[in-house]
């Protein structure tokens, strides 16, 4: 009887110690994206004001404008992280167009707050960057956590899933070309 009560106690605790390593890794992914929606946050507050400035230098260019915004207001909207990732790396893909049209107005690459909110884009793109690769790290080691053995066999009975990373689309993975002699932006 007291080797069955022993049994018993060190399989409690070998669940107890699987459970909360992957809780401590799920929480560290739910920190991880916390930390993306802020940066996200950070973007989408400044776009608008880099739109404006860019308004008064390439008045004409209010289709190219307007893509930024709408793109913008969907990743706004957008729930879940596929809808996330699917929308955000559409707005990174509009705000490259943003960059490569200000080439063609050098009044514009002049202007100190158009090269002030440029550097803080890119800025902000950086730690952008940064979180995203944290918390795909983190994804991979909860999925990993999850998939070994015996860690699998309790995983799913316990309810605990593996997480989706964040991955660029292949528009994002390519470069933005400028066609001056068309006088639009491709991809």
């Amino acid at each position: 009887m007291l080797y069955i009560l022993l049994v018993l106690a060190l399989v409690a605790v070998l669940v107890a110690g699987i459970y909360n390593g992957v809780i401590r890794l799920k929480n560290k992914c739910e920190e991880a994206w916390s930390d993306i929606d802020t940066q996200l946050k950070r973007r989408w507050d400044l776009i608008p004001n880099l739109v404006e400035t860019m308004k008064g230098y390439a008045a004409h260019e209010s289709g190219t404008l307007e893509k930024v915004i709408q793109a913008r207001n969907v990743a706004l909207n957008a729930k879940t992280l596929p809808e996330k990732e699917q929308a955000e790396n559409a707005l990174a893909g509009t705000l490259k167009t943003i960059f490569a049209l200000a080439e063609n107005y050098p009044e514009l690459k002049a202007n100190q707050s158009f090269l002030n909110l440029q550097k803080t884009l890119a800025e902000l793109e950086e730690h952008l960057q940064l979180s995203r690769r944290y918390y795909n790290a983190t994804v991979r080691d909860l999925n990993t956590k999850i998939e070994v053995f015996p860690n699998n066999l309790l995983a799913g009975p316990l309810g605990l899933g593996k997480k989706e990373f964040f991955q660029a689309s292949d528009e994002e993975k390519g470069n933005v070309k400028v066609s001056f002699a068309e006088g639009e932006t491709k991809k």
